[in-house]
């Protein structure tokens, strides 16, 4: 896990390639989905490349939550 908001049950990865079709990472994040999370994932790529467009999403990510 990378970043978490505990407060609106959020997860943030940001991932590198590894991560493509990781089974662990799946198992995780229905484990947290069960707990009542919300997994939100980002390629690292985005995040260096186009961080205002990560940042959008996860605003809207945010507000969806609180409805």
């Amino acid at each position: 896990m990378d970043f978490v908001c505990r407060e609106k049950k959020l997860v943030v990865e940001v991932d590198g390639g590894q991560h493509a079709e990781n089974m662990r990472d799946r198992a995780r994040d229905c484990a947290l989905a069960a707990n009542g999370y919300h997994v939100v994932r980002f390629w690292n790529s985005d995040v260096l490349n186009n961080l205002e467009g990560v940042l959008f999403a996860l605003l809207e990510k945010l507000e969806e939550v609180d409805t």
